[in-house]
């Protein structure tokens, strides 16, 4: 088999050493993050995400394309959210295993399982990830840019499942590795992830000094990424500076690191990455009190990424939008644009996107009803089960308390509470289940099936509720219509 194309002079090579020729470059545009030339330089060979490559007429290099086949698959059906792609990944990927274990390839073998965990770590599965490259890792002892990656992708998982500790520990520890290699971008790569890790790691007491360390981080970052000649990178990493010059708020510094950003980007026609850099500004122009100019960048960066394709994106765009429309004075759209971010994050299960809405949700809009304070807090506390950060867990905390505050007696029930029966605690519960109810209640016009909605019941629980524990709340309801016995409208014998 023959392979032509006028892209690369190979009418001198073999059709295994075009092949390999193919997949090196290939993967060249996979770390530049240009998935579109990783797919035109491979389209002799492979159709796309969701087809295997014609690997006919080849024979060591089969094992090379059913890898990078593979390792494409799992990152651009993870860019553009295709159903099943991790599986289809993991198929190529295991496949190519085989072959390198029949020809006792080893540190190909280890290469191999350290992409297939990253099929897992785009899933969720962090401790399958996890384990998966710790083994790999073990076999890749000589030290170069294979184990490099290896370890840049175990710190990944690291970070990403919330332990932030142990990510800058594997980074530290390898420090001297990072410096003896000759590749920019994993250089790059390297301190992006600590700087990545320093900004999670910072507390109120250490958070202008852990923050600026990260700033400082990037930048060593962005120096290697441009010595890479990586104009993609280097605008991610310029979006993560002003990202954290605002959180400093030094915002002019972080204006024009956005507008450096979005410069690479927009000369790149990378619309959904300027779209992103967008969300960052409208966040800028929030801590600057520009609600209404927030808003506008936040709605316009949400829109250009539904078009991407990535709907966890357009969640977080929809949050920074809705934060705008809160502060902004108009709550009630603002409630609607949480939502709107809650039911895309779900639709892909993303339920940590999904928890930060709802999360934030309660924080902007102050008027809540009752229910949908209680709906949002009980999601949230559900999908933000493991927290990925300290600032996430006070956020929840205090949105406890809020939610705690809603039900709360007032000051003459709770007089009445102490001096007549004592601190009761199950009283306190009967009295902060029937103010609930009250309030569901009038919110839903007495009509019990619709305030059933609201509090998560059925009617016949809600009713027996009311008749047994809170009868006093009968007159809060609309009557009961009583069904007439067919009986009566029969004729007396």
């Amino acid at each position: 088999m023959k392979i032509a194309s006028p892209k690369f002079h190979t009418k001198h090579l073999t059709a295994n050493a075009e092949a390999m020729l193919r997949c090196q470059t290939a993967l060249e545009h996979y770390d530049r993050e240009d998935h579109q030339g990783a797919q035109t330089t491979m389209r002799p060979l492979w159709k796309g995400v969701g087809y295997r490559p014609n690997t006919s007429g080849l024979h060591e290099s089969v094992a090379e394309v059913l890898l990078c086949t593979g390792v494409l698959t799992g990152w651009i059906g993870n860019k553009i959210q295709i159903k099943d792609a991790q599986e289809m990944a993991k198929d190529l990927i295991g496949a190519a295993i085989s072959y390198f274990e029949s020809v006792g390839d080893l540190k190909k073998v280890a290469a191999a399982r350290a992409e297939l965990a990253y099929c897992y770590w785009r899933e969720g599965k962090f401790n399958e990830a996890r384990i998966m490259i710790q083994e790999a890792l073990q076999r890749l002892t000589t030290e170069g840019d294979t184990r490099a990656k290896a370890i840049l992708k175990l710190t990944t998982i690291e970070w990403t499942s919330g332990h932030f500790f142990e990510a800058l520990t594997i980074l530290n520890n390898n420090a001297a590795l990072y410096e003896k290699t000759p590749n920019h971008t994993t250089k790059g790569a390297y301190h992006s992830q600590i700087a990545i890790v320093l900004r999670n790691l910072a507390t109120p007491d250490n958070r202008s000094e852990y923050f600026q360390r990260a700033v400082n981080e990037y930048k060593e970052a962005d120096l290697h990424f441009k010595l890479a000649r990586n104009p993609i990178y280097r605008a991610d990493v310029k979006n993560n500076v002003g990202f954290l010059l605002y959180k400093l708020s030094r915002f002019k510094e972080a204006h024009k690191y956005l507008n450096e950003a979005r410069r690479l980007t927009f000369s790149l026609k990378d619309k959904s990455r300027t779209a992103q850099i967008d969300e960052t500004r409208a966040q800028v122009l929030i801590a600057e009190g520009k609600f209404k100019e927030a808003e506008s960048v936040a709605r316009k960066a949400a829109s250009a990424l539904v078009r991407s394709g990535n709907q966890c994106l357009v969640a977080d765009a929809l949050i920074t939008q809705g934060i705008a429309l809160a502060r902004g004075g108009k709550p009630e759209q603002a409630q609607i644009v949480f939502q709107e971010a809650i039911e895309l994050a779900l639709r892909v299960e993303a339920q940590n996107k999904a928890g930060l809405a709802a999360l934030t949700l309660i924080e902007e809009v102050s008027d809540l009803s009752p229910a949908t304070l209680q709906a949002a807090y009980e999601r949230a506390r559900e999908w933000l089960a493991e927290p990925q950060s300290k600032e996430v867990l006070s956020r929840l905390n205090q949105a406890a308390g809020k939610f705690v505050s809603s039900v709360r007696l007032s000051a003459e029930d709770a007089t009445e509470i102490l001096l007549s029966r004592g601190c009761d605690f199950q009283q306190g519960i009967l009295d902060a289940e029937r103010e609930m109810i009250r309030q569901a209640l009038a919110q839903a016009n007495g009509r019990v099936t619709h305030a059933a909605a609201l509090l998560k019941l059925s009617y016949q629980g809600l009713a027996y509720i009311i008749e047994s524990r809170h009868p006093d709340l009968r007159k809060e309801r609309l009557p009961i219509r009583r069904r007439r016995s067919p009986r009566k409208d029969l004729p007396d014998n």
